[in-house]
């Protein structure tokens, strides 16, 4: 399962979260996320004039605030490795993706 987000991706095997994410002039990183560690989901759904972000909570670790500027629009900043930004277009396979791995979590 995947999902296409904006400047990466995410994917999910059934076991392990892998999030790609590519900033402008630097190398592709990749994440990886256990999904029996996952302690909590975000899914802010993405607009018309916004983007979304699906989020992963992990333990111990409080989940990334969400910016109050208007380019960022309401989600995590891009480099926070456990979310990812999400097109509006990417909303009914981010839901599904979010179902996955909470199924997995149980």
């Amino acid at each position: 399962m995947k999902v296409k987000g904006v400047m990466g991706s995410a994917s999910f095997d059934g076991e392990w979260i892998t999030i790609t994410k590519k900033e402008v002039g630097q190398q592709e990183r990749e994440f990886r996320i256990r999904a029996a560690d996952v302690t909590g989901t975000r899914f802010k759904s993405g607009t018309r004039l916004f983007h979304g972000y699906v989020q992963f909570v992990m333990p111990g670790s409080a989940p990334a605030p969400e910016s109050k500027s208007l380019i960022t629009g309401g989600r995590p900043p891009h480099s926070d490795p456990h979310s990812l930004s999400i097109r509006r277009s990417a909303n009914d396979a981010a839901a599904k993706f979010i179902a996955a791995v909470e199924q997995a979590r149980a």
